[in-house]
């Protein structure tokens, strides 16, 4: 009975930290939705084009990186071959060079801004953690204030 309880709970706790993914990883794909549109200028015409596009690339991407695990300039390399691929097929829906630059300088400014906030909320996390010390209570007075 403990062993079918143990399980049970085992796979509640995983769908529940999965779906905690999911809504979060949501949440980052709506942001950057929402910030390249805004920063490339799309028309609703060039959003439709522009994103199975960006999606196909940034696919590339996230495969080159595990690809690439322990091998930095390896994956560097296979960035800039996947961005020189893709930079022409901006250039057509965006009908500028200077645009389709304009999605990897957004892209770079945009995990800037990630990796920024990540930060900030590390520094707070931390920063709670810890008690100042001038509001620490001594022992000696924790003790006598539990007795009265």
């Amino acid at each position: 009975m403990k062993k079918i309880f143990f399980i049970i709970s085992l796979l509640l706790l995983h769908n529940y930290f999965c779906v905690a993914q999911t809504q979060s990883d949501s949440k980052v794909e709506d942001i950057k939705i929402a910030y390249m549109n805004k920063e490339l200028n799309l028309t609703p015409e060039e959003e439709q084009k522009f994103w199975p596009i960006y999606n196909n690339y940034f696919s590339e991407i996230k495969k080159a990186r595990k690809d690439y695990v322990n091998d930095e300039v390896g994956f560097e390399d296979k960035v800039v071959q996947i961005r020189k691929k893709y930079k022409g097929d901006f250039g057509k829906i965006l009908n500028s060079d200077a645009r389709a630059n304009k999605v990897f300088v957004s892209e770079k400014n945009l995990r800037d801004l990630f990796k920024k906030e990540l930060q900030n909320r590390q520094r707070l996390r931390r920063n709670q953690n810890q008690i100042p010390k001038n509001r620490q209570i001594p022992n000696k007075q924790r003790n006598n204030k539990q007795k009265n």
